[in-house]
């Protein structure tokens, strides 16, 4: 037989189960402290990818002035600045330059009239905060 006695409530040591309030802040601010790192890095790369997707539709575009040079043995003059989809020096289909970002009514094209300089530009519309250009040179610019 069992001679022991139960155990009375001033015997039982209670643990509460769950956190503390101080684990609680100390996740808190480890959160907040790698949010504070991401979100910069994440935003930094979506610009990144916004100015790729302008750069790989202005190589393009670039792609087909050479070809139209090559043709010709000139540029296309063009006195104001022209959208690229419809112009007569190309092949670019409606549809061929819209991206995630940019659509076909974000480039346009300048050719000067002694036809020594040209610039592609792609229009910030909202998405970058410059427009991003190429000229002649080869050079790609934030305007």
């Amino acid at each position: 037989m069992n001679t022991t006695k139960p155990p009375t409530l001033t015997s039982i040591s209670f643990r509460q189960a769950g956190f503390s309030l101080v684990e609680l802040m100390i996740v808190i601010v480890v959160m907040g402290i790698l949010a504070a790192i991401a979100v910069p890095i994440y935003n930094n790369n979506v610009n990144k990818a916004k100015q790729a997707e302008a750069d790989v539709a202005l190589g393009t575009i670039r792609k087909e002035l050479r070809m139209y040079y090559g043709e010709h043995g000139r540029m296309p003059k063009q006195i104001q600045a022209d959208y690229v989809i419809g112009a007569y020096w190309n092949e670019i289909r409606e549809g061929e330059l819209n991206g995630k970002y940019f659509s076909d009514s974000s480039y346009t094209y300048y050719g000067s009239p002694n036809n020594k300089t040209w610039k592609i530009t792609c229009a910030k519309g909202g998405v970058l905060d410059y427009d991003r250009t190429l000229d002649q040179s080869g050079n790609f610019k934030n305007e």
